[in-house]
């Protein structure tokens, strides 16, 4: 089982999305099962880590960003993930807009998996501290989520 979080950039919402479900995933002893990637839909921040204050909020949970680096969404991605799941609205209508017709991967907002399926992860870029916490505390609530159907999928084995 593979998942993919996207975000726009890829240093703030899917990293922290990425070190919070894997974390999870290891407190759960599936790291060896699923594997978690993010990426970003634009080109901006290739090669760099997370944001440093997505770091820091990140690490004061005992989770640690710091070997990530940002990639761009690749057109086999829709391939090789089970899962691509997005930040909001745009990156959702974005990653649509780039989906081929064969692909079989589910395509969706991640919070759907937090009980909100309209809801969208805000962008923390701009804002204070509190808003890594958000992001935090709401990427926590699908990633619980999420874990709950990747569970049933792998004991189904589908």
């Amino acid at each position: 089982m593979r998942v993919l979080f996207v975000c726009l950039g890829n240093i703030c919402r899917s990293p922290t999305a990425e070190g919070v479900f894997r974390h999870l995933l290891e407190t759960r002893g599936l790291e060896h099962r699923v594997s978690v990637e993010s990426c970003g839909l634009g080109p901006w921040h290739v090669g760099k880590g997370p944001d440093s204050r997505a770091r820091e909020a990140a690490l004061r949970r005992g989770i640690d960003l710091s070997t990530l680096r940002a990639r761009q969404l690749a057109d086999d991605d829709f391939y090789r993930f089970d899962y691509l799941l997005a930040m909001d609205h745009d990156n959702l209508a974005a990653i649509e807009a780039r989906r081929p017709a064969d692909s079989q991967a589910h395509v969706g907002l991640f919070l759907a998996f937090a009980g909100q399926a309209d809801g969208a992860v805000p962008d923390p870029y701009y804002g204070g501290d509190n808003g890594f916490e958000t992001v935090l505390d709401l990427v926590e609530a699908a990633s619980l989520g999420l874990i709950e159907e990747v569970e049933a999928r792998l004991e189904r084995g589908s």
